[in-house]
This record gives C-alpha cells, structure tokens and sequence, in this order.
C-alpha cells in the first residue's frame, strides 16, 4: 500500500510537529509513505472566500502529484472535506475526471475505517478534552452529529482510548463550533471571539490538561483565545498523541 503524506499549508508553515508526528505513526505501522515536495496548497482558503475559480489550478496540481498513491492521508479534517467534496466538482467543470480526491482520507479516518487499527505503541499520561470539529463530524463523519437522532459514536475518542495512560474527556455541547470557520474567522472576529471562549469554557470545565483534535485550526483558534484571556490549557493535534513514545 502506498500512501502520498498530503501536509496542509498551515501545518506545514506553524505546526510542523503534526506532520512529523503523522509521517512517524504510518511508518511505525509497516507502511511504505512518500511525501511529494511539489505539494501545495488543497484551495480552500480561496473558496471558502468565494473564489473558486483561483482553486481550481491548486485542484488540478493536487490530483496530478497524488493520482499514483492508494490512499492520500492529510492530519487536517477540512482540507480532506474540501479535496473529497469540491474537487471533483471543480475539475469536471474542466473536463478532467478527478482520481485523488476520492482516495483522500483524514488520519482518524485512515486508522479506524481503512487500516481498523486495535492498538498502539503510544504512552500518554494526561487527561485530555476532546475537540470535534465541525468538518470531520458533518462531512467527514467522525463522530456522530447531535441534531441527528442516530447511535453515537466518535472515531477519534476510539483511536484515544487505545494510547497508554490517557483519560479522554468530552465537553457539554460536543461537537458544537469553536468559531473558527476560516474566513469567519476574520468577517465575524467578534462573534468568532466568544464562539471561541464559550468553547474554550466548557473544554476547560472538562478538567482537561490538554485539548485535542483533528483540525490544527481549530485549536489555533482557541488556542489564541486562551492566550488573550490568559487561561491555563494546553493544546495538541491528535497526531501527536497517537504518536507520543514513538
């Protein structure tokens, strides 16, 4: 199986750690994992800003340097979202069939759904809140959405419970928003702000040393909002802690 390590920009230019840590956890799991260095950007920034058409060109490079791999595994739920559900649509508009976007997965979905992995190397002996965020729940299903009347289930905290020594907790309101959103982020600071504190609260309530997730914006985001509101909470990619001891 070979697998092509897709790096978002924002992982690759602030957390780098994730991308390591991920690249390490595939390795450690016998599989044979390339990471093309003529990657770039997935487009999302600019579509979810309302310019797709300056997508579609990063759309195309994608699937050409990813066409090869058996699967294309990203530690970002949203950029998966966005490879997965807009690049075919844009590339059909071009003529050209889309081949990567259906083999791209987030690392929660490559380790529970694809490989079905049952156990891990990794120590962590911390409690941690658990973070869902709105891409991997509602277009990745990651974890079960409240307002659906369905049986819960949560990918992420399944994969946490294999590491060594580590309490996962869940905040009241699960998988509501942290305010991030990209570009609301920066149309809506304010709204965003306190969407953010108001997360922040009930993570912290939890009791939690860490917060985790799939999504390094995510946790930036409310990562930013501790600091300005000087609370006491750390962060970390789930990457990294599936990886810990590595």
């Amino acid at each position: 199986m070979r697998i092509g390590l897709f790096i978002p920009c924002y992982v690759d230019a602030l957390y780098p750690e994730v991308g390591v840590s991920t690249f390490k956890l595939l390795k450690s799991l016998g599989l044979q994992v390339d990471y093309p260095e003529r990657q770039t950007c997935c487009g999302q920034p600019m579509g979810n800003a309302g310019f797709e058409g300056m997508s579609e060109p990063l759309a195309r490079t994608f699937d050409e340097i990813f066409a090869g791999y058996d699967y294309v595994v990203a530690p970002s739920a949203s950029c998966v979202a966005y490879v997965r559900l807009f690049h075919p649509q844009m590339l059909e508009k071009t003529g050209h069939t889309c081949q990567a976007s259906g083999k791209t997965v987030d690392l929660v979905e490559f380790l529970h759904d694809v490989l079905k992995v049952k156990s891990l190397p990794s120590r962590f002996p911390h409690k941690v809140s658990l973070h869902n965020s709105c891409h991997g729940v509602r277009e990745l299903g990651l974890s079960s959405p409240s307002e659906q009347n369905i049986p819960r289930f949560n990918k992420i905290k399944d994969l946490l419970q294999l590491v060594e020594g580590i309490t996962v907790m869940e905040p009241e309101r699960p998988d509501e928003c942290c305010g991030f959103g990209g570009m609301f982020a920066v149309e809506e600071k304010a709204v965003s702000a306190r969407m953010g504190f108001d997360k922040l609260r009930r993570h912290i309530a939890t009791g939690a040393e860490y917060i985790t997730g799939p999504d390094s914006s995510c946790l930036m985001h409310m990562e930013g909002v501790a600091h300005r509101q000087g609370l006491n909470i750390k962060f970390i990619h789930v990457a990294q802690i599936l990886a810990a001891g590595l």
